[in-house]
């Protein structure tokens, strides 16, 4: 699809640069805070990209709908009468007006509050205040509200691009449904959003917040060092560092801590207990994705651009409560070039017991959201990220950030080639060619004539 904005020959330069560099290692600092950078992003990473916008549990019936957006601008999330959701702008066709304005809710149109225009959940115009008077010859079939040409789901979870010529979401995704599959399908009835997601707004950059969980194990050493010394999360650090790093194209990875056999004693299934392992629909997946899901202690990812998931078992009092396993997924909402507001929902199985979708939660929100320790521990560096990349000694004048761990001669992660899923896999954890891949697809969008 045309863009609007042309880069500048000083950006231009810098992307041209950027693609030189990235292969060895090295990052333009100003990425994580240049205006023009973040509105480049915005027409063409987000109006390309497929985005996460909804989880289907949050629509469940006919007439429900939330407000989301993709990159700035707004849109409606409905279900219609026929079961089908919609992703609509919310922006009346007459004026520009929201049709729209309440966060949540069910009915089965939206009325524009300037001149009456009103549409059903479908976006379809149906009714034009003095149309006889004033517009009988509008042909009303062209003036509904603008939808995404493309909306897809994968385990409930809702995509749309707003490309035209975009690949399906399963092209899209590529290896990573493989991934998906293991960690979201085990349950045979599905998953569900537990209330409204936590929203807030840092100073932060929102590729940091992709970065930070398309695998940045090694943050957790330092930053998060004081939880493994007091036990919130049953395995100690350097364990922690053994799993594998998977670049599963498309600028999407995974990063999985995992036991090294079988028999390892540590958490299994991402510790879930007895009662949500026994009712796994093991059919549902390979014998490879069963194995390797078995094995794993926890498991995070990034879909490019901008959809962030863990999952891990934690405990909010390690001396009287046992590690309760949760799965947090997140949105990094772009505000501006260092101001991202934080989208994150908890999910559990839809067919676990009442305890234990609580125990989940609570431990959800003992490491993440707004008051989550996790949280407050990661989101502080990431406000002295996006300074200093403003800052004209640092990210102006050319400084470069390295992302060099692991690569050949740096470190001791290997290439494993013996791997039964896709993608490129890394063992152990110690190297950023998963950071690198992001940044790779970053750099094909923002090139792009």
């Amino acid at each position: 699809m045309p863009y609007l904005t042309k880069p500048s020959e000083n950006t231009q330069k810098l992307l041209e640069e950027m693609t030189e560099l990235l292969e060895a290692g090295l990052i333009p600092s100003r990425i994580f805070n240049d205006p023009e950078i973040h509105q480049l992003e915005l027409e063409r990473v987000f109006t390309s990209a497929w985005i996460f916008i909804a989880h289907e549990s949050e629509i469940p019936g006919s007439g429900d709908y939330v407000l989301r957006y993709i990159g700035n601008d707004p849109y409606i999330v409905s279900r219609g009468a026929d079961g089908k959701i919609h992703v609509l702008l919310n922006a009346c066709r007459h004026r520009g007006a929201h049709v729209c304005r309440a966060e949540k809710g069910n009915s089965a149109s939206f009325l524009c509050p300037y001149h009456g225009w009103n549409y059903k959940n479908t976006g379809d115009l149906i009714g034009i205040p003095a149309y006889n008077d004033g517009y009988k010859k509008l042909n009303r079939a062209e003036w509904g509200l603008l939808e995404a040409p493309h909306v897809d789901s994968i385990h409930g979870f809702i995509f749309a691009s707003l490309d035209p010529d975009a690949p399906s979401l399963e092209e899209y995704l590529g290896g990573m449904k493989w991934y998906m599959d293991m960690i979201f399908g085990l349950h045979d009835g599905g998953w569900e959003v537990i209330g409204t997601p936590n929203r807030w707004i840092i100073e932060a950059n929102w590729k940091t917040g992709a970065e930070n969980f398309a695998g940045d194990n090694y943050h957790t050493l330092t930053t998060h060092k004081s939880l493994f010394d007091i036990g919130i999360y049953p395995v100690p650090p350097q364990a922690n560092m053994s799993g594998y790093h998977i670049q599963a194209g498309n600028g999407h990875s995974l990063s999985l801590s995992i036991a090294p056999n079988m028999d390892d004693p540590g958490p299994k299934f991402w510790g879930l207990p007895k009662e949500v392992v026994e009712k796994f629909d093991k059919g549902k997946l390979s014998a490879e994705q069963y194995e390797i899901a078995m094995r794993s202690r926890n498991s995070m990812g990034n879909i490019f651009p901008n959809f962030s998931f863990i999952k891990v078992p934690i405990t909010p009092d390690p001396k009287r409560i046992p590690p309760a396993t949760f799965t947090r997924v997140w949105y990094w909402r772009p505000l501006g070039p260092d101001k991202i507001e934080e989208w994150t929902w908890i999910l559990v199985p839809k067919n676990t017991s009442q305890e234990f979708k609580e125990n989940s939660y609570r431990a959800g929100m003992t490491a993440f959201g707004p008051a989550g320790i996790f949280e407050q521990d990661d989101t502080t560096p990431w406000k002295g990220i996006v300074r200093s990349a403003g800052s004209v000694n640092f990210g102006q004048t050319g400084v470069h950030l390295n992302y060099q761990m692991g690569l050949e001669g740096m470190g001791v992660a290997k290439k494993v080639t013996d791997w039964p899923g896709p993608g490129n896999v890394y063992y152990p954890r110690y190297e950023e060619r998963v950071a690198l891949s992001l940044y790779r697809q970053w750099l094909h969008y923002m090139s792009s004539k």
